[in-house]
């Protein structure tokens, strides 16, 4: 293993000397970039290549004589933890009962097979956050994708903070950024492959939620959910069109509309900050020449052309923004041509990091993304690659989207079997998140009457039970390559259930006299615009929880700490039980969790004061989650995302397969990282909420 590390660690640092990248940069949402030029950058890797040379002999001597941390004999040489998001254990049981997911059979009965507890509330950053520290969310401080500052009520993302350096030089009229910009990652506590890595356990994780900034360990990573976009949000496309505007914004992209008759249209691509101009963006010019009679259309970016055809989305495309004379940022994006007749219209997916050029980090080690990109070509990077919010806004077409999804799996596969036909020994963990995305989106065909259905297309019932073959498929690859000493895991961080109406929470506050408008208004904009807060006691904020307006800790608090808990069990008592009369009076809420009560650790200072569990077919509204206040408490959900996980944890468990046979009952999602310690002989630290998972037969 050490001879495979040393050779594998020498190649890497080869390539990142033969393929130097002109820009260094760090992202943030709203921020800008802060650069280093290319021949600093170059001369600085250089050095630090000589440095490393130079000091061989003597960093190997300290090796050899520092001890390594003792434990007991591992169980195992190999554990393989497949991550599918969001596999439902109903729906699996199902379709393995109907004979059509025959390795996922043979894993249930030649191994285990069991649902898997989710975290409280059940949201991916939540729930594998849980999974690879074995804490509950009062340890690793992640509660939501969103995190409200309460200085300001605004919400910000919750597993990483982005400081930007404020010192420029002025050359002219540009401002070059001076210092080295902050990353803050927010998830406390530590990666159970962190703690394997001091025990001499190499590791490889790919995609794991919440690992962006990439952490140091020894090992390889490549990050996962939350990573963001060369503009430095978790995704935003572009939507070119001739067609009318129709008066309502996009949610998570921009609407371009192009001008004239056409066929020839001039426009642009927006991309990062720029760092001479505040507020303004790096562009690149694009000229679109439409054939409507061929469905297709050539695009010129710059010196490039490339031809793209109706209802097929493009390979990726390579794109450079100049933010100066000598720097150069790297992106990639694709197109998708959905229509050249009556109206032209083209989708732009957001343009991602480029992994074989990085503006920042998006692996461990840097150059780990640049190795992928020369054995595979490039690959998506963005957290949440699968452009749901486009499909959402029919901006994406079904077919589309599909295309878009399968095609970032497969190149993922590709990294997966090449790391595990490479590893020898250690852990090999990877996050296929295409089961949650696929499941958020196609639901409403499985449904009769879904609200959905009147703005979606032909009906595609098979999609879904087509993604559990497929993930069968997957994983019958991966039994076939298992050796003896080898332990395979299959799990997910929640299932999922009907998503038919949303419940506006926010508008229940203030109807019922614990949120106020100002003005007399009695509805409000986005991020609670016209909240009085010098009256509100309650609000909602993201996607499962209720903060108190607590004076000292909110910046315009008025409830004081002492009358906290009778608040809480005043709101408990009246959201339990809430009935939807649009639904013939069926219960909306199970009940409100009081997180004092549910969780531990040093940053439940953080956490919703309550966590809302929803029955099955509610979820908080779209308007609720980003802060509004509507007329009406309930309303239909008309978006393709028809199905969802953020209710109740009780209804949606994740699942749990194993290679061997589990005499533990009722696994935890917190079980894995003390069980994967455990199987390495390494005795799990004391703070690890999970316990030790009991197998019946050794390998």
């Amino acid at each position: 293993m050490k001879k495979r590390v040393i050779s594998i660690t020498g190649l890497l640092v080869i390539i990142w000397l033969a393929f130097p990248f002109p820009s260094h940069a760090y992202i943030g949402p709203g921020a800008g970039f802060a650069f280093l030029s290319s021949f600093i950058f170059i001369i600085g890797a250089l050095l630090f290549a000589f440095l490393l040379i130079l000091t061989l002999p003597f960093r190997l001597l300290i090796k050899t004589l520092k001890r390594k941390k003792k434990h007991a004999p591992a169980e195992i040489s190999r554990l393989i933890i497949v991550g599918l998001d969001g596999l439902d254990p109903e729906l699996a049981e199902g379709f393995i009962a109907e004979g059509k997911l025959p390795n996922l059979k043979a894993l249930k009965e030649e191994g285990n097979f069991s649902p898997l507890k989710t975290t409280n509330p059940p949201i991916s950053p939540v729930a594998w956050s849980s999974f690879m520290t074995g804490t509950n969310p009062g340890k690793h401080n992640i509660f939501d994708f969103l995190r409200r500052d309460p200085k300001t009520y605004l919400p910000a993302l919750s597993s990483a903070e982005i400081n930007t350096t404020s010192r420029t030089i002025r050359l002219g009229k540009i401002k070059i950024p001076v210092g080295k910009p902050v990353v803050k990652m927010l998830r406390k506590s530590v990666p159970f492959w962190k703690i394997l890595g001091d025990h001499g356990i190499f590791s490889i994780v790919l995609k794991v939620p919440i690992t962006f900034p990439p952490e140091k360990f020894k090992g390889l990573l490549l990050s996962g959910l939350c990573t963001p976009d060369l503009k430095g949000s978790q995704g935003t496309f572009t939507y070119y069109t001739t067609g009318k505007p129709t008066g309502e914004e996009l949610t998570s992209g921009y609407r371009v509309q192009l001008e004239g008759v056409g066929p020839v249209y001039s426009t642009m691509i927006s991309g990062p900050a720029d760092p001479s101009r505040t507020g303004k963006d790096l562009t690149l010019p694009l000229r679109i020449t439409a054939d409507p009679e061929g469905k297709s259309a050539e695009l010129e970016i710059g010196p490039e052309k490339i031809i793209v055809v109706q209802g097929v989305i493009s390979p990726w495309v390579s794109l450079t923004f100049k933010a100066g004379a000598r720097t150069r940022i790297k992106g990639i994006a694709q197109f998708f041509l959905k229509s050249t007749f009556p109206e032209f219209e083209l989708y732009l997916s957001p343009v991602q990091i480029d992994p074989e050029k990085p503006a920042l980090p998006v692996s461990h080690p840097l150059i780990y993304s640049i190795y992928l990109s020369k054995l595979f070509d490039r690959f998506a990077t963005l957290g949440l690659p699968q452009d749901t919010w486009a499909l959402n806004e029919r901006v994406l077409t079904d077919d589309g989207f599909l295309q878009q999804t399968y095609g970032v799996h497969e190149k993922l596969e590709e990294i997966f079997f090449h790391s595990l036909s490479q590893l020898k020994r250690g852990l090999l963990c990877c996050v296929f998140d295409t089961t949650d995305v696929i499941q958020h989106e196609f639901w409403r065909y499985l449904e009769k009457d879904h609200p959905a259905l009147k703005n979606s297309e032909t009906p595609k019932p098979k999609v879904i039970e087509e993604l559990y073959c497929r993930m069968d498929e997957l994983i019958g690859r991966v039994r076939a390559q298992l050796k003896d000493r080898d332990l395979l895991l299959i799990v997910s961080d929640h299932g999922f259930k009907l998503f038919r109406r949303g419940v506006n929470v926010n508008t229940w506050l203030f109807l019922n006299g614990y949120l106020f408008l100002k003005d007399g208004k009695t509805t409000s904009g986005d991020w609670f615009r016209d909240v009085d807060w010098s009256k509100t006691r309650a609000y909602a904020f993201g996607l499962s929880g209720i903060y108190l307006n607590i004076r000292g800790r909110e910046k315009n608090g008025i409830v004081d700490r002492r009358e906290a808990p009778e608040l809480k069990r005043e709101l408990i008592e009246k959201l339990s039980g809430l009935r939807d009369e649009g639904e013939g009076g069926r219960k909306a809420i199970t009940t409100l969790y009081d997180t004092s009560i549910i969780y531990t650790g040093p940053y439940i200072e953080n956490a919703p004061d309550l966590i809302i569990g929803f029955y099955p077919g509610w979820r908080h509204s779209w308007e609720s989650v980003s802060g509004k206040v509507e007329a009406e408490v309930f309303i239909d959900n008309e978006k393709a995302w028809s199905a969802d996980h953020c209710i109740d944890h009780r209804y949606v468990p994740g699942v749990f397969f194993s290679s061997r046979k589990v005499r533990s009952k009722s696994p935890s999602i917190q079980d894995i990282a003390p069980t994967a310690l455990h199987l390495f002989g390494i005795k799990p630290p004391e703070y690890m909420d999970g316990r030790v998972l009991e197998f019946t037969n050794k390998v």
